[in-house]
């Protein structure tokens, strides 16, 4: 680790490629993504926040991989779960009780809000998605789901058909019955607002008017991310998702929280909605459940969806439903989520380090349109022109009209930081475990890097 890094970016340029490289090249198709460009790092350790390849070039991940590493790399006490359930009980088929799984769901249901007590398994977020719109479906006896544009869902049909961005196009058609609506996003208004409370009442008038366009009563459910991830980490402005809550009710509509990638402390509580006081139907999670180390997600029921199934089945099921070895790992994981006060301690890394530097940065660079989170999940967004509010790439761009993001990227890993960007944004991400002194350094290289960005400004 003590070889300067210029000399390791040249060795890894003329180093013969590796066997777990080539087979790669060879034999694996990655996801979204064109296989004859892709150059990947081939990783082969991580501890903590840091990772690093086989050529010995280390970097702090401000992406949490894909934000799902909530405790870090290598926890000690999550692997050793893994490793004494890989001793007693490998699999098992779901339609048996497992210990793992039964502790598991009962410390969820113990975290979750209001009256969601009951707990389905999947093995990621899309599955999760799709099971439960089957259950709000089965539940209402309707057909219709609305969801916000700027959203992502997952990849699986249902889930990709509710996405509200450019990953849903190559799979269309899709999902029948799907209708997607614009959700709050203030410095972005697609309602003409000034403040977070104009946002907050336009954003609602205009779901009410699609609801009564499409008719309340054929609508099953409204899908949400309680705070949009990987289109903007958009924070809903305060008596949004209170006012969807009510519009539900209204209309006799399940709502649908999706918690993938903000629930289990990734924005300081256990679930986002509990910033609002807010409770859905239903929850959606996976990734902070037990941080990737094994497949696993869910949905979180309240009462009244589950009792609809309590005489009736329920028409859908996973192979590896419940699969121990990623319950065990939830149930360490969630421990470890209180032994160490990490809900705690992603609120002070959001209110006394990333905020503060993110704002100072934002004072720097002309770039920075703006900057916005909640623990540790926030974005910079990028502008040419800070009046205008031109994102510094278009939407959706690629080649050479993404290349100032691109640039960006390539010089935040050529520092040693591993960023996460999506369209004009930096999200800043990393494991909720990062100590202040980590997430300095990490801030302090991008706030660097960001210089390249200012070089496109005019205005």
């Amino acid at each position: 680790m003590s070889t300067p890094k210029a000399a390791l970016e040249r060795l890894s340029d003329t180093a013969p490629k590796s066997a777990a490289y080539r087979n790669d090249r060879n034999h694996v198709f990655h996801s979204w993504s064109a296989q004859a460009t892709l150059d990947p790092v081939v990783v082969t350790g991580a501890k903590g926040a840091r990772f690093w390849d086989e050529n010995g070039r280390t970097w702090l991940d401000f992406s949490s991989q894909l934000v799902n590493v909530n405790v870090g790399h290598q926890h000690p006490k999550l692997v050793a779960a893994i490793q004494a359930q890989a001793a007693k009980l490998c699999t098992v088929a779901p339609y048996h009780a497992n210990e793992a799984a039964s502790e598991a769901a009962r410390l969820i249901a113990e975290v979750a809000p209001g009256d969601l007590n009951k707990v389905f398994f999947t093995n990621g977020g899309a599955e999760a998605i799709e099971n439960a719109l089957r259950m709000a479906r089965h539940h209402t006896g309707r057909h219709k789901v609305m969801a916000a544009y700027r959203s992502y869902h997952g990849a699986t049909s249902g889930a990709n058909t509710l996405t509200g961005d450019p990953r849903r196009w190559g799979s269309e058609p899709g999902m029948p019955g799907v209708v997607h609506f614009w959700g709050p996003y203030l410095y972005r208004s697609a309602f003409h607002a000034t403040t977070p409370a104009e946002e907050c009442e336009r954003a609602l008038s205009h779901l009410a008017d699609v609801l009564m366009m499409e008719g309340p009563h054929t609508v099953a459910a409204i899908v949400l991310e309680s705070v949009v991830g990987g289109n903007g980490i958009l924070v809903p402005p305060d008596g949004y998702l209170q006012g969807v809550r009510r519009l539900c009710d209204q209309h006799g509509i399940v709502m649908i929280a999706d918690e993938v990638m903000t629930g289990f402390g990734r924005c300081g509580e256990w679930f986002a909605v509990n910033h609002w006081n807010v409770t859905p139907d239903l929850i959606t999670f996976a990734k902070g459940v037990n941080c990737g180390y094994v497949p696993l997600g869910g949905v979180i029921l309240s009462d009244r969806i589950a009792e609809t199934f309590a005489h009736r089945a329920y028409p859908g099921g996973l192979t590896y439903s419940g699969h121990p070895l990623a319950c065990a790992a939830a149930v360490a994981c969630l421990h470890i989520y209180k032994e160490e006060r990490i809900l705690e301690h992603a609120r002070h890394l959001g209110e006394d380090v990333i905020g503060p530097a993110l704002r100072e940065i934002q004072q720097r660079h002309p770039s920075v349109g703006e900057v916005r989170g909640l623990g540790v999940f926030w974005a910079i967004e990028l502008v040419r022109n800070r009046k205008t509010r031109e994102p510094l790439v278009p939407y959706n761009a690629s080649g050479p009209a993404n290349a100032p993001m691109a640039e960006l990227v390539s010089a935040c890993k050529a520092r040693g930081v591993w960023p996460f960007t999506h369209f004009n944004r930096m999200h800043v991400v990393p494991p909720l475990t990062l100590t202040d002194d980590e997430a300095r350094e990490g801030l302090a290289l991008i706030d660097e890097v960001l210089s390249l960005a200012d070089r496109h400004v005019s205005g």
